[in-house]
Protein backbone atom coordinates (compact mmCIF):
# COMPACT_ATOMS: atom_id res chain seq x y z
CA UNK A 1 0.00 0.00 0.00
CA UNK A 2 1.19 3.41 -0.62
CA UNK A 3 0.62 4.50 2.85
CA UNK A 4 2.52 1.91 4.26
CA UNK A 5 5.65 1.99 1.80
CA UNK A 6 5.73 5.47 -0.53
CA UNK A 7 2.32 7.10 -0.06
CA UNK A 8 3.09 10.71 0.03
CA UNK A 9 6.95 10.15 -0.03
CA UNK A 10 9.30 12.36 -2.41
CA UNK A 11 10.71 9.77 -4.78
CA UNK A 12 15.12 9.65 -5.04
CA UNK A 13 16.05 12.08 -7.83
CA UNK A 14 16.09 11.65 -11.17
CA UNK A 15 18.49 14.09 -13.86
CA UNK A 16 15.51 15.40 -14.95
CA UNK A 17 14.56 16.65 -11.89
CA UNK A 18 17.94 17.80 -10.71
CA UNK A 19 18.40 19.84 -14.28
CA UNK A 20 15.09 21.58 -13.70
CA UNK A 21 16.01 22.44 -10.16
CA UNK A 22 19.22 23.88 -11.47
CA UNK A 23 17.67 25.92 -13.88
CA UNK A 24 15.00 27.40 -11.80
CA UNK A 25 17.90 28.09 -9.21
CA UNK A 26 20.09 29.64 -12.22
CA UNK A 27 17.18 31.96 -12.99
CA UNK A 28 16.50 33.17 -9.50
CA UNK A 29 20.07 33.81 -8.87
CA UNK A 30 19.95 35.78 -12.14
CA UNK A 31 16.86 37.85 -10.91
CA UNK A 32 18.55 38.62 -7.83
CA UNK A 33 16.36 36.79 -5.92
CA UNK A 34 17.09 34.70 -2.27
CA UNK A 35 15.07 31.45 -1.90
CA UNK A 36 13.45 33.74 1.09
CA UNK A 37 12.19 36.46 -1.30
CA UNK A 38 11.00 33.90 -4.33
CA UNK A 39 8.72 31.65 -2.09
CA UNK A 40 6.23 34.32 -1.59
CA UNK A 41 6.30 35.32 -5.12
CA UNK A 42 5.71 31.65 -6.42
CA UNK A 43 3.19 31.21 -3.03
CA UNK A 44 5.30 28.21 -2.01
CA UNK A 45 7.43 28.00 1.25
CA UNK A 46 11.02 28.54 1.57
CA UNK A 47 11.46 24.83 2.56
CA UNK A 48 9.35 23.53 -0.92
CA UNK A 49 11.38 25.88 -3.29
CA UNK A 50 14.69 24.72 -1.80
CA UNK A 51 13.63 20.78 -2.26
CA UNK A 52 12.59 21.72 -6.14
CA UNK A 53 15.54 23.10 -6.71
CA UNK A 54 18.03 20.10 -5.55
CA UNK A 55 15.88 17.78 -7.39
CA UNK A 56 14.40 16.12 -4.75
CA UNK A 57 10.41 17.53 -5.48
CA UNK A 58 8.36 16.99 -8.58
CA UNK A 59 7.20 20.85 -8.99
CA UNK A 60 3.00 20.96 -9.75
CA UNK A 61 1.67 22.85 -12.45
CA UNK A 62 1.02 25.99 -10.48
CA UNK A 63 4.95 25.99 -9.35
CA UNK A 64 5.78 25.96 -13.18
CA UNK A 65 3.67 28.51 -14.09
CA UNK A 66 4.28 31.11 -11.26
CA UNK A 67 7.88 30.78 -11.37
CA UNK A 68 7.61 31.44 -14.96
CA UNK A 69 6.07 34.54 -14.11
CA UNK A 70 8.18 36.32 -11.80
CA UNK A 71 11.42 34.69 -13.53
CA UNK A 72 10.62 36.91 -16.90
CA UNK A 73 8.36 33.90 -18.86
CA UNK A 74 11.06 33.07 -21.07
CA UNK A 75 9.34 29.25 -21.48
CA UNK A 76 12.10 27.71 -20.45
CA UNK A 77 10.28 26.31 -17.17
CA UNK A 78 7.01 25.08 -18.87
CA UNK A 79 9.32 23.03 -21.81
CA UNK A 80 11.61 21.37 -18.71
CA UNK A 81 8.55 20.66 -17.29
CA UNK A 82 7.72 18.75 -19.75
CA UNK A 83 10.14 16.34 -19.92
CA UNK A 84 10.90 15.40 -16.03
CA UNK A 85 10.54 12.41 -14.69
CA UNK A 86 11.10 10.34 -11.24
CA UNK A 87 12.97 7.50 -10.02
CA UNK A 88 10.99 4.43 -9.04
CA UNK A 89 9.52 5.62 -5.09
CA UNK A 90 6.31 6.90 -5.74
CA UNK A 91 3.69 5.14 -6.61
CA UNK A 92 2.19 5.83 -9.83
CA UNK A 93 -1.23 6.00 -9.25
CA UNK A 94 -0.76 8.36 -6.33
CA UNK A 95 1.53 10.87 -8.12
CA UNK A 96 -1.04 13.20 -9.34
CA UNK A 97 -2.79 13.23 -5.89
CA UNK A 98 0.17 14.05 -4.42
CA UNK A 99 0.35 16.76 -6.62
CA UNK A 100 -2.59 18.02 -5.68
CA UNK A 101 -2.46 18.03 -2.24
CA UNK A 102 0.19 20.41 -2.12
CA UNK A 103 -2.32 23.56 -2.92
CA UNK A 104 -5.19 21.99 -1.71
CA UNK A 105 -7.84 24.27 0.03
CA UNK A 106 -8.91 21.73 2.52
CA UNK A 107 -7.94 17.89 3.02
CA UNK A 108 -10.09 15.55 3.88
CA UNK A 109 -8.84 11.68 5.40
CA UNK A 110 -10.54 8.92 6.57
CA UNK A 111 -8.04 5.89 7.73
CA UNK A 112 -9.21 2.38 9.79
CA UNK A 113 -5.75 0.85 8.68
CA UNK A 114 -3.19 2.52 10.56
CA UNK A 115 -2.56 6.33 11.21
CA UNK A 116 -2.36 8.40 8.40
CA UNK A 117 1.19 9.43 7.13
CA UNK A 118 0.65 13.43 8.04
CA UNK A 119 0.36 12.61 11.62
CA UNK A 120 3.31 9.82 11.94
CA UNK A 121 6.13 10.25 14.32
CA UNK A 122 9.67 8.84 13.35
CA UNK A 123 9.36 5.44 15.70
CA UNK A 124 5.97 4.55 13.93
CA UNK A 125 6.73 5.19 10.24
CA UNK A 126 9.96 3.68 10.92
CA UNK A 127 8.37 0.44 12.29
CA UNK A 128 6.09 0.53 9.85
CA UNK A 129 8.74 0.48 6.98
CA UNK A 130 11.06 -2.35 8.83
CA UNK A 131 7.75 -4.31 8.36
CA UNK A 132 6.98 -4.26 5.18
CA UNK A 133 7.05 -6.92 2.94
CA UNK A 134 9.20 -7.49 0.35
CA UNK A 135 11.69 -6.50 2.65
CA UNK A 136 13.44 -2.68 2.90
CA UNK A 137 17.11 -2.12 2.88
CA UNK A 138 18.11 0.18 5.39
CA UNK A 139 18.76 2.78 3.01
CA UNK A 140 15.38 2.64 1.39
CA UNK A 141 13.90 3.11 5.00
CA UNK A 142 15.96 6.32 5.73
CA UNK A 143 14.93 7.66 2.62
CA UNK A 144 10.70 7.12 3.17
CA UNK A 145 11.45 8.43 6.09
CA UNK A 146 13.16 11.40 5.11
CA UNK A 147 10.34 11.84 2.19
CA UNK A 148 7.59 11.24 5.09
CA UNK A 149 8.90 13.91 7.22
CA UNK A 150 9.21 16.41 4.22
CA UNK A 151 5.58 15.75 3.37
CA UNK A 152 4.88 16.66 6.85
CA UNK A 153 5.52 20.03 6.44
CA UNK A 154 2.06 20.38 4.77
CA UNK A 155 1.00 21.09 8.05
CA UNK A 156 3.16 23.78 8.91
CA UNK A 157 3.68 25.39 5.74
CA UNK A 158 -0.41 25.65 4.91
CA UNK A 159 -2.07 27.69 7.52
CA UNK A 160 -4.78 28.56 5.12
CA UNK A 161 -5.45 25.01 4.43
CA UNK A 162 -8.23 23.39 6.62
CA UNK A 163 -7.12 19.72 7.27
CA UNK A 164 -9.98 17.02 8.67
CA UNK A 165 -8.85 13.56 9.66
CA UNK A 166 -11.24 10.67 10.81
CA UNK A 167 -9.27 7.93 12.56
CA UNK A 168 -9.99 4.69 14.17
CA UNK A 169 -9.81 4.35 17.76
CA UNK A 170 -8.61 0.45 17.39
CA UNK A 171 -5.47 2.59 15.37
CA UNK A 172 -4.54 4.03 18.46
CA UNK A 173 -4.86 0.36 20.81
CA UNK A 174 -2.97 -2.01 18.50
CA UNK A 175 0.15 -0.57 20.35
CA UNK A 176 2.18 -0.65 16.68
CA UNK A 177 5.70 -0.74 17.63
CA UNK A 178 4.95 -0.64 21.38
CA UNK A 179 3.60 1.24 24.38
CA UNK A 180 6.37 3.76 24.06
CA UNK A 181 5.86 4.03 20.22
CA UNK A 182 2.14 4.71 21.37
CA UNK A 183 2.99 6.72 24.00
CA UNK A 184 5.19 9.14 21.40
CA UNK A 185 2.57 9.42 18.58
CA UNK A 186 -0.32 9.85 21.03
CA UNK A 187 1.53 13.05 22.10
CA UNK A 188 2.61 13.82 18.97
CA UNK A 189 -1.57 13.51 17.52
CA UNK A 190 -2.77 15.82 20.14
CA UNK A 191 -0.47 18.28 19.57
CA UNK A 192 -0.90 18.58 15.92
CA UNK A 193 -4.17 18.93 16.14
CA UNK A 194 -3.93 22.75 18.48
CA UNK A 195 -3.82 24.52 15.19
CA UNK A 196 -7.45 25.88 14.08
CA UNK A 197 -7.09 25.21 10.85
CA UNK A 198 -6.29 21.13 12.21
CA UNK A 199 -9.19 19.25 13.28
CA UNK A 200 -8.70 15.15 14.62
CA UNK A 201 -11.53 13.12 14.82
CA UNK A 202 -11.67 9.22 16.47
CA UNK A 203 -14.46 7.17 15.39
CA UNK A 204 -15.27 5.32 18.32
CA UNK A 205 -14.44 1.52 18.81
CA UNK A 206 -18.03 0.22 19.39
CA UNK A 207 -20.12 2.61 17.00
CA UNK A 208 -23.57 1.24 15.91
CA UNK A 209 -23.83 2.90 12.26
CA UNK A 210 -20.57 3.74 10.13
CA UNK A 211 -20.83 5.21 7.03
CA UNK A 212 -16.44 4.59 6.64
CA UNK A 213 -17.49 0.31 5.95
CA UNK A 214 -16.83 0.88 2.27
CA UNK A 215 -12.67 1.55 3.39
CA UNK A 216 -10.00 4.39 3.87
CA UNK A 217 -10.64 7.28 1.11
CA UNK A 218 -9.20 11.15 0.93
CA UNK A 219 -10.68 14.35 -0.35
CA UNK A 220 -9.55 17.43 -1.62
CA UNK A 221 -10.47 20.73 -2.51
CA UNK A 222 -8.28 22.68 -5.50
CA UNK A 223 -8.09 26.57 -5.20
CA UNK A 224 -10.45 26.00 -8.41
CA UNK A 225 -12.54 24.42 -6.24
CA UNK A 226 -12.92 21.21 -7.88
CA UNK A 227 -12.72 18.28 -5.85
CA UNK A 228 -10.78 14.87 -5.96
CA UNK A 229 -11.01 11.90 -4.17
CA UNK A 230 -8.21 9.35 -3.42
CA UNK A 231 -9.20 5.78 -2.72
CA UNK A 232 -6.29 2.80 -2.33
CA UNK A 233 -5.77 -0.97 -1.61
CA UNK A 234 -2.93 -3.24 -1.68
CA UNK A 235 -0.86 -2.02 -4.57
CA UNK A 236 -3.63 0.06 -6.29
CA UNK A 237 -4.98 3.26 -5.88
CA UNK A 238 -7.32 5.30 -7.73
CA UNK A 239 -8.06 9.16 -8.44
CA UNK A 240 -11.21 9.96 -8.84
CA UNK A 241 -12.26 13.04 -10.63
CA UNK A 242 -16.05 12.33 -11.71
CA UNK A 243 -17.95 14.55 -9.66
CA UNK A 244 -21.06 11.96 -9.12
CA UNK A 245 -18.53 9.69 -7.63
CA UNK A 246 -17.04 12.10 -5.19
CA UNK A 247 -20.03 13.63 -4.36
CA UNK A 248 -21.20 10.19 -3.40
CA UNK A 249 -17.37 10.20 -1.24
CA UNK A 250 -18.24 13.67 0.43
CA UNK A 251 -21.53 12.65 1.16
CA UNK A 252 -20.06 9.41 3.32
CA UNK A 253 -17.60 11.59 5.22
CA UNK A 254 -19.89 14.49 6.29
CA UNK A 255 -21.89 11.31 7.74
CA UNK A 256 -18.53 9.85 9.69
CA UNK A 257 -17.67 13.51 11.11
CA UNK A 258 -21.19 13.11 12.60
CA UNK A 259 -20.72 9.63 13.70
CA UNK A 260 -17.16 10.46 15.08
CA UNK A 261 -16.57 11.83 18.50
CA UNK A 262 -16.47 15.95 18.37
CA UNK A 263 -12.50 17.00 18.12
CA UNK A 264 -12.76 17.97 21.64
CA UNK A 265 -13.94 14.44 22.91
CA UNK A 266 -11.35 12.82 20.70
CA UNK A 267 -8.39 14.84 22.16
CA UNK A 268 -9.61 13.72 25.75
CA UNK A 269 -10.20 10.09 24.31
CA UNK A 270 -6.44 10.34 23.53
CA UNK A 271 -4.90 12.10 26.74
CA UNK A 272 -7.43 9.10 28.54
CA UNK A 273 -5.80 6.40 26.56
CA UNK A 274 -2.05 8.00 27.06
CA UNK A 275 -2.67 7.59 30.92
CA UNK A 276 -3.43 4.37 31.02
CA UNK A 277 -0.68 3.03 28.91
Amino acid sequence: MAEIGTEGMEPESSDSLRTFGAVVQALREHAGLSRVEFAPLVQFSKHTVASIELGRRMPDDAFVERAEEVLGNTGALRKAARHLSRQPGLAAWFRRWAGLEGTALSLCTYECRLIPGLLQTEAYARKLFVDQLPPLSDEQIEAQWVAREERQQLLRERPNTAFSFIVEEHLFKRHTGGVEVTRGLIDHVVDIAEPRNIELQVMPLVRETHAGLHGPMQLLETPENRWFAYCEGQESGQLIADPKVVSVLQMRYARMRSQALTPEDSLGLLRRMRGEL
